[in-house]
């Protein structure tokens, strides 16, 4: 008998020890849920983590001086690397289905870029030093064919312009104006209207709030150049 108990018994205990787990593991589940019945917002002060690669500083300067040549300050620097930062993570060699390179240009937007930007020569979407030029050059030009009814929107508008096309942000602002929202507006206005694909709805409205919200703070926080355009 002695080792018939002796071979139970460690059994036993541990099928005591398990049910005491479960018991208290029912407690504590059944408190759970009243703790954290909401979801759990994120912080007002909290954003994502974003890591700025090493290979941005290889450009840096060369930004700096071309956005100051364009812009006459250098506000909108951490705003551009920004932009870069979304379209490739600064690297030279990205390639997407329609896009090539640091700037990510579709072959016949680099092409057709000498109309507006004819200082640039050849294009060449592989060059990270030609892409810098040519982005800043770019939105310098767009910023200039759009107008908001602050800072923030008419970058908004910009950023927007460089990823779908002017095009489709003068169809998205009479659109939100005929359903009664205000053209001049980004945010909560003209970004909720468009009859575009819903795809490429979704991804220029992420592109444009990534970058204003995002990661220009974040490029801001890392010491880049500039201001906050989208408080």
């Amino acid at each position: 008998m002695r080792g018939h108990a002796g071979r139970w018994a460690v059994p036993v205990r541990r099928a005591a020890i398990l049910v005491l787990a479960l018991f208290f593991g029912l407690l504590l589940g059944a408190a759970i849920p009243l703790a954290f019945s909401a979801p759990l917002a994120p912080a007002a002060d909290a954003s994502p983590k974003v890591s700025i690669p090493a290979s941005s500083y290889l450009y840096r300067w060369k930004l700096e001086r071309e956005v100051s040549s364009r812009f006459d300050d250098l506000t909108p620097v951490a705003r551009i690397a920004a932009q870069v930062h979304a379209e490739s993570r600064w690297r030279a060699d990205a390639r997407s289905a329609y896009a090539q390179g640091m700037a990510q240009f579709t072959p016949a937007t680099a092409a057709w870029l000498h109309n507006v930007c004819p200082q640039l020569g050849a294009a060449d979407p592989w060059d990270p030093n030609w892409s810098v030029r040519a982005v800043v050059c770019y939105d310098a030009w767009l910023h200039a064919q759009v107008d908001g009814g602050s800072a923030c929107d008419r970058w908004a508008f910009t950023l927007s312009a460089y990823n779908g096309g002017l095009g489709w942000v003068a169809r998205d602002r009479r659109l939100a104006q005929a359903q009664g929202a205000d053209p001049l507006r980004w945010f909560g206005h003209v970004d909720a209207h468009s009859a575009r694909a819903r795809w490429a709805i979704d991804e220029n409205r992420t592109y444009v709030s990534s970058i204003l919200r995002v990661y220009e703070p974040a490029y801001i926080a890392a010491g880049w150049p500039g201001e906050v355009v989208c408080a």
